[in-house]
């Protein structure tokens, strides 16, 4: 129906390539913001390793996402299923493989294209302020997109 507002949102898996910095990222915010009234899940194209500085500049916000493990999407259908309302993809590689999903998933997907800070070089301050606008712009996104 054109115009009708977004229907409310129960579950929300969030997707990156490796489910090391974007995808827990936003998971973890997610979380914090809104607690059990949505279920929150992550995700990568592939299972990468935890990254440190992703887990800093959440740790400036007073949010802990220490003992997240990344997992495949693979991983994760493997141990509970892929039953979410929606799907976020961060990345290309993610967005190609959440439309794969849904060809048997009846799940909406939105593609959030949201740079790889991994990629930037400098001294650690230039590295972690490229964390800190992905994580910041992640933020504004959820907030808006998911409140109730």
């Amino acid at each position: 129906m054109e115009g009708a507002p977004p229907r409310k949102i129960h579950s929300v898996l969030f997707m990156c390539a490796y489910n090391a910095v974007r995808s827990p990222m936003a998971e973890a915010m997610a979380k914090h913001f809104f607690g059990k009234s949505i279920y929150v899940q992550s995700a990568g194209a592939r299972k990468g390793d935890v990254d440190k500085f992703a887990l800093a500049v959440l740790d400036e916000i007073g949010i802990d996402a220490h003992r997240h493990k990344p997992k495949s999407i693979e991983e994760l259908e493997e141990w509970e299923g892929l039953n979410f309302d929606l799907i976020i993809s961060l990345s290309p590689e993610a967005h190609h493989k959440a439309l794969e999903l849904t060809r048997t998933l009846a799940a909406d997907v939105e593609y959030w294209p949201t740079p790889d800070p991994t990629i930037v070089q400098g001294s650690r301050e230039q590295v972690l302020d490229a964390y800190r606008d992905v994580r910041d712009g992640l933020m504004r996104r959820i907030k808006q997109r998911l409140r109730a």
